[in-house]
């Protein structure tokens, strides 16, 4: 979107180099320039798109996956339909070798059908790759075990995947072809118009503004996100750093894109998806009445928005229960209670 003039920080001297955590410290986007230039992949891909599709099918172990597929007439934007009650394109069980020899008989076409395959953990599907593709992102040593990393594989030809929230920090790794992604703070949600909880590609919700065409009669507030809005462009070899619930429209440039991400949370396992706690309050706060929901806005204050401790404090340790520290014991023992109760 040419109306967005802020570009992302750029990053030029990490080329080669390991990440450490001043680089997530300013929990800000940041494109670090070069970094993954030396994967093979990214190396394939400069010769040729073939060559880049053939070193994935070497690596690849014959496995189905879950391709997105959509007609010509989307123009690759992965969306919602126009009643919004549906996607606009299919889900089909498929092996990645065969996504991929479509998107190669399709690389000069003018209109090509659309294939996407989203988020495919890599080392269920391309054993090996990770040997001469990968980095290590830096976390902090814990005595509770910490959410689990989890590497994915994007592939596909020109798509676009609709500006969305993801829950964990993100390192975005463009390894064949271009991306462009537009980038909004967790802030602007209400000026970006979520579309339905369900159907999503992914769990989360889509902004309902086409950012290539916005309808500001339709969408007023846009014109707000605008100024708040960052455009992060990448070139094969370049990563963007992506942080927490940042909302993000990403696009495929080139006819072929590979894009490998690495996300992330430094919290701990036992807590589990905070998605959860939304669709509870759903069900149990938002209809209640104005008065009601207030003093309860007060009370998550408390409990859970401001300092951790202070809710506890002023108790004896022993009888601060669910108010001190939640361990992996006391986290199950919170989840039962609360399945009991949902239960009744």
């Amino acid at each position: 979107m040419s109306t967005i003039a802020t570009k992302t920080t750029v990053i030029t001297d990490y080329e080669n180099k390991t990440l450490d955590e001043s680089v997530f410290s300013s929990k800000t986007p940041v494109i670090l320039k070069g970094l993954v230039n030396q994967w093979k992949l990214v190396e394939q891909g400069r010769k040729s798109d073939s060559s880049a599709i053939d070193y994935l099918k070497s690596h690849y172990n014959g496995r189905p996956s879950v391709a997105c597929i959509g007609q010509p007439e989307i123009q690759g934007r992965f969306f919602y339909d126009a009643q919004g009650t549906q996607l606009n394109y299919q889900t089909r069980q498929m092996k990645i070798d065969e996504v991929l020899d479509l998107i190669q008989a399709g690389l000069t076409e003018k209109s090509p059908t659309s294939y996407y395959i989203a988020s495919n953990v890599i080392d269920t599907h391309f054993p090996g790759f990770r040997n001469e593709n990968d980095i290590v992102i830096p976390r902090p040593i814990a005595d509770y075990p910490l959410e689990d990393l989890r590497i994915s594989i994007w592939i596909g030809n020109r798509t676009t995947a609709c500006c969305h929230y993801d829950a964990p920090d993100n390192l975005a790794c463009c390894v064949v072809g271009k991306r462009k992604f537009t980038l909004f703070p967790p802030d602007q949600i209400a000026n970006l118009y979520p579309g339905p909880l369900s159907p999503t590609p992914g769990g989360q919700a889509l902004s309902m503004v086409d950012f290539s065409n916005p309808d500001f009669t339709k969408y007023p507030k846009f014109a707000e996100a605008i100024k708040h809005g960052q455009i992060a462009e990448l070139e094969a070899g370049d990563a963007l750093y992506l942080p927490s619930m940042w909302w993000h429209q990403v696009e495929g440039q080139k006819p072929f894109n590979v894009l490998v991400n690495y996300w992330w949370s430094n919290s701990a396992k036992h807590m589990g998806p905070a998605i959860n706690v939304l669709y509870h309050a759903l069900l149990s706060l938002r209809d209640k009445p104005e008065h009601e929901k207030l003093a309860w806005k007060h009370i998550f204050d408390y409990y859970i928005f401001g300092d951790a401790g202070r809710a506890g404090e002023h108790l004896p340790e022993q009888a601060r229960g669910y108010l001190g520290k939640i361990d992996a014991a006391k986290g199950k023992i919170l989840r039962a209670l609360l399945l009991n109760k949902l239960n009744r």
